[in-house]
């Protein structure tokens, strides 16, 4: 079975869905492996390196998708917005397409897969359990977007974050509040910790509070009741229009003394909440900074732009894209060692065999036999359900 691997089209993406260190245990599975001409490049992997580890070298786009059986790609179908189409056309019916596909916000191109014959499963649908863990490509890349938010606020902001003890006085340590304890959270409070800020940190679920205080942070409670905050895959779960009103009220003061706050609450397939309004950043300190990581669904931030860097009223507001891509290099390397361990789970004796008795291809197998078949996805497009598997 031949795997393929095209450059990545979506605008500004670097990242490329294998890195040459992971093409020994696709080769151990029985997988060929074929990569476009310069797949690889943006992230640092020249194609002599996947040569020199067994792949072969594709010189057009057009031939790895004519060849291949399965293609991997970091971004496809609603994922990949203006690219999807140029690819579904050069793909075949039973080819297997493997990618974050970003299918519960837009569901429209699943349909397109299905009726194209595309046996389509979305990564970023992996369930959160414990055999899945070596396949979350989410928790994988947003543990860099973490690292790299505490990075961005750093140097943003028109101070240093240790204190510092001088000749010349003492420089108090800033003080940086990150608002979501999840996997980006959690690697921005480290990142800040080890850069010498003075760390606090919130989450709507109490049961954080052991985590964020393991990293050596301060955990801001508020009294608000948030049962149910994540859903049974693991996901954060949106809470309500009064839940986020009152907990803004509360947090109000915390962001104002705060001289970094880094956003990372999303929800899949919803529009991110709004925790920072405008009144709690017009309370901020000029120069102030807030990094949202949330930009990518709206922004945690009333006035986050995203994908821009904007002032407002002295407050610096960066609203960053597709953070993982700028660390590419290694965000590639974590990505490639998810997805071929997707694929190995579904491959025996060299073919692909996807067995909807295991719970991580049911989750994520999008469309398959010509339908969309994620009951989730089907909802969205106003699908009638499929009728239960006979026995």
């Amino acid at each position: 079975m031949l795997v393929g691997v095209p450059r990545e089209s979506f605008p500004g993406e670097r990242r490329v869905a294998l890195a040459p260190m992971t093409l020994a245990h696709l080769k151990k599975a029985k997988l060929e492996v074929m990569i476009e001409s310069g797949a690889g490049a943006s992230a640092g992997f020249l194609d002599a390196a996947y040569a020199d580890h067994g792949a072969s070298i594709a010189a057009s786009r057009r031939e790895v998708f004519s060849a291949a059986d399965v293609i991997l790609q970091v971004r496809a179908l609603g994922a990949n917005p203006e690219g999807w189409q140029a690819d579904l056309e050069l793909m075949r019916s039973g080819q297997a397409l493997i990618a974050v596909m970003d299918p519960l916000s837009a569901p429209e191109p699943a349909q397109a897969a299905a009726a194209r014959g595309i046996e389509a499963f979305a990564l970023d649908l992996v369930p959160r359990i414990t055999r899945a863990q070596a396949m979350d490509v989410l928790s994988s890349q947003a543990n860099l977007a973490g690292y790299k938010a505490a990075l961005l606020g750093a140097d943003a902001l028109p101070k240093i974050f240790p204190m510092l003890m001088t000749a010349a006085g003492t420089i108090t340590a800033a003080k940086v509040l990150v608002v979501g304890a999840g996997v980006a959270g959690l690697q921005a409070i480290a990142t800040a910790r080890r850069l010498g800020a003075v760390v606090s940190a919130y989450d709507v679920r109490p049961a954080a509070r052991e985590q964020v205080e393991s990293l050596g942070a301060r955990f801001v409670e508020l009294p608000l009741e948030a049962a149910g905050a994540q859903d049974a895959g693991g996901y954060a779960k949106a809470l309500g229009e009064e839940f986020y009103q009152r907990q803004a009220a509360l947090m109000t003061e915390v962001v104002s003394q705060s001289d970094v706050v880094i956003t990372t609450a999303a929800i899949p397939g919803q529009k991110a909440p709004v925790l920072i309004t405008r009144e709690m950043v017009e309370k901020m300190q000029p120069g102030s900074v807030i990094v949202d990581i949330a930009a990518e669904r709206g922004g945690n931030c009333e006035l986050t732009r995203p994908g821009e860097t904007c002032q407002h009223q002295g407050v610096t507001i960066i609203g960053p894209l597709n953070i993982p891509s700028m660390l590419a290099y290694h965000a590639s390397q974590l990505f490639a060692k998810n997805v071929s361990t997707f694929l190995i789970n579904m491959v025996k004796d060299g073919a692909l065999q996807a067995d909807t008795q295991d719970e991580i291809v049911r989750e994520t197998l999008l469309t398959s036999g010509g339908e969309v078949v994620l009951a989730r996805v089907r909802e969205r497009l106003g699908l009638e359900p499929l009728p239960a598997p006979a026995g």
